[in-house]
C-alpha cells in the first residue's frame, strides 16, 4: 500500500523533475549579478552612511540565500540536465555561500534519506533530543544541549561555527574527491577574499561581508530549522518510518509573502522538495498546485513560524515537540527517584 502511494504521488510528480535550461540561466542572471551589484553598492555607501551599508547588506543577504538555492539544486543534480553543469555551478555558487560542494552534498542526501527518522539522526540535521533522552541524559549533556538549542546560540553563533568550521573541515572517512573539493573551495574563498582586501581595505571589507554573512547564515538556519520542527511535525522509529509522510508530514508548506518566497527560491515548498528532490526550485509551486494530496501539507506563516522557537524537544509518546518548561516535571521526578536509589545504596 505504502509503495503504492509513493509509485501515485511519483508519477504525479515526475513531469515536473526536468530542469528548464532556459528557466535555470534567467534564474543564474537574475540573482548572482544583482548580488555582486548590491556588494558594490554596501561598499560605495560606506562614504555615505554605515546605515546605508548595513541596508544594502541586508538586501545582499538574501540574494545569498537565493543563490544558496541556486547550490542545493545543484547538489540535488536537479538545476541542469547535464551533470558536469552541476557540479561546476555548484562549486562557483558554493564559493560564493562558503559551502563545499561535495561535502554538502553527501550529507544533504543522507538528510533526505533520514529526514525524520528516530533512529537515524546525527548528519546534516539539526540535534533533536527526545523528551526520554533529556530526561536520562548527564546535566553536562542536558547543558550542551541547551546551550545548541538558545536562539542566539542558533541563529547568531551558529552562521559564524557553520561557514568558519563545520564547513572548512572533512570528516574523517571522506573520499579525496570530497576531501579535494573542500580545499579548492576554501582556497577559492581566501583568495577571492585576499584580492576584496587589496582591493578596497580591510575595514570597508569587513562592514560589508560580515553583516552579509551573519544575516544570510541566520536566515538559511532559521528556514532549515522552522520547515522541519513544528508542533505536529513527523518523527518516527526506523521500524515504522514512511518515506512519504517523512515528506508531507514531517516537512512543512512555508507560506510567505511572493516577495521572500522569491528570495528563497521556493523552498518553502519544502514538502515538495523532500518527495522529489529533482524538481527545481522553480517548479515547486507548480507541483504544490497540481498535486492534491501534497496541499494537506502542514502550512505555517511568518507569524505562525515563531511558535517553533519554544519546541526543544520531541515527545515520542504524544507525537509532538515541547519546551523545556514543560518537561520540568518529570526532570525532578528524576533526581528524586536517583537520590532515592543512592540512599537506598547507602544503608
Amino acid at each position: 500500500m505504502r509503495n503504492k502511494k509513493l509509485a501515485e504521488l511519483k508519477k504525479s510528480v515526475k513531469p515536473f523533475e526536468d530542469p528548464d535550461t532556459r528557466a535555470s540561466v534567467k534564474q543564474i542572471l537574475n540573482t548572482i549579478p544583482p548580488f555582486i551589484l548590491l556588494w558594490v553598492l554596501a561598499y560605495q555607501s560606506l562614504s555615505i552612511s554605515v546605515w546605508l551599508t548595513m541596508a544594502f547588506a541586508v538586501v545582499a543577504a538574501g540574494f545569498v540565500v537565493r543563490t544558496f538555492i541556486i547550490f542545493h539544486d545543484c547538489c540535488h543534480g536537479s538545476f541542469f540536465k547535464n551533470r558536469k553543469w552541476n557540479h561546476a555551478l555548484g562549486t562557483i555558487t558554493g564559493i560564493l555561500t562558503m559551502f563545499p560542494y561535495e561535502k554538502w552534498k553527501r550529507e544533504h542526501s543522507i538528510h533526505h534519506a533520514t529526514s525524520s527518522n528516530l533512529d537515524k539522526r546525527g548528519t546534516g540535521d539539526v540535534w533533536i533530543m527526545t523528551v526520554d533522552e533529556y530526561v536520562n541524559a548527564s546535566w553536562k549533556e542536558r547543558l550542551q544541549y541547551r546551550f545548541y538549542r538558545n536562539p542566539i546560540v542558533m541563529f547568531g553563533l551558529g552562521p559564524i561555527f557553520l561557514f568558519f568550521i563545520t564547513n572548512r573541515l572533512n570528516r574523517k572517512d571522506a573520499k579525496k574527491k570530497e576531501r579535494i573539493n573542500t580545499h579548492v573551495t576554501t582556497v577559492s574563498i581566501i583568495a577571492l577574499s585576499a584580492v576584496l582586501i587589496w582591493a578596497i581595505g580591510i575595514e570597508a571589507f569587513l562592514l560589508v561581508q560580515l553583516p552579509i554573512l551573519l544575516v544570510s547564515g541566520s536566515l538559511g538556519i532559521w528556514l532549515f530549522y522552522v520547515q522541519h520542527q513544528f508542533e505536529d511535525s513527523y518523527f518516527e522509529d526506523e521500524e515504522y518510518w514512511d518515506y512519504v509522510k517523512a515528506a508531507i508530514d514531517g516537512s512543512s508548506y512555508y507560506k510567505l509573502p511572493r516577495v521572500l518566497q522569491w528570495i528563497t527560491g521556493n523552498i518553502g515548498y519544502h514538502h515538495v522538495h523532500h518527495l522529489s528532490p529533482k524538481v527545481p526550485n522553480y517548479n515547486l509551486e507548480k507541483v504544490h498546485e497540481n498535486t492534491p494530496p501534497l496541499q494537506k501539507a502542514t502550512t505555517i506563516t511568518v507569524k505562525s513560524s515563531l511558535e517553533s522557537i519554544k519546541f526543544r524537544l520531541y515527545d515520542e509518546s504524544k507525537k509532538r515537540f515541547v519546551s523545556f518548561r514543560q518537561v520540568k516535571p518529570l526532570l525532578k521526578k528524576s533526581r528524586e527517584k536517583i537520590e532515592f536509589e543512592n540512599r537506598k545504596k547507602a544503608y
